[in-house]
């Protein structure tokens, strides 16, 4: 409680430091916290919620759930793409455009699967799917050109036991849609795509 206290006793004298340089007295930024500055404040926090999503790397990304996955790696034009990333091996149950936010578990260490996925739970997120990754990387197609990003929320099992995710990363200078084994063990530089549950 100490330290979450010393940190925002410093966030708001930053904040007030910054009003006063800008020439607002302490009566104007007072009038914020009144009720008559709820309006203000409001406008203050939507625009610090925007900036944050820039730190944290948020990309809002409307999904298709009526395309299929071949469509789906049609219009994220990648220079090469796994021809098993098919509708037929991994089925998604949502339906309808759904506008969402994808954003990024970076472990920066090996991690398993599983261990991924419930370190995501803890924080209150799911693994993105298929249709979701897919969807991402149509929109921000040089996001993987940065380091390669894994979907394990869609699992595609392999007539020899095996099971498979959907990933994007580049591989010399080309952007591709790609399968990995779900019992890889990921390397640190691997990032896992997400979405609030």
């Amino acid at each position: 409680m100490v330290s979450a206290a010393g940190w925002i006793s410093n966030l708001v004298d930053k904040i007030v430091g910054a009003l006063r340089k800008h020439g607002f007295s302490d009566e104007e930024i007072h009038a914020l916290v009144m009720e008559n500055g709820k309006e203000l404040l409001d406008k203050i926090v939507d625009a610090i919620a925007e900036a944050m999503k820039q730190i944290r790397r948020i990309y809002a990304v409307l999904v298709d759930f009526g395309l299929s996955l071949e469509e789906l790696v049609k219009l994220g034009k990648y220079d090469w793409s796994n021809p098993d990333i098919t509708s037929a091996h991994f089925p998604t149950r949502r339906k309808g455009k759904v506008e969402t936010e994808i954003e990024f578990f970076h472990f920066d260490r090996n991690i398993s699967s599983e261990e991924a996925i419930r370190e995501m739970d803890k924080a209150g997120y799911r693994p993105a799917e298929a249709h979701e990754l897919l969807a991402f990387g149509a929109k921000y197609p040089d996001v993987q050109r940065e380091f390669p990003i894994a979907a394990l929320g869609s699992v595609w099992q392999y007539p020899d036991g095996d099971r498979y995710v959907v990933c994007l990363y580049e591989y010399d200078a080309e952007r591709r849609a790609v399968l990995s084994r779900f019992e890889f063990v990921w390397y640190g530089i691997w990032r896992f795509a997400a979405v609030r549950k």
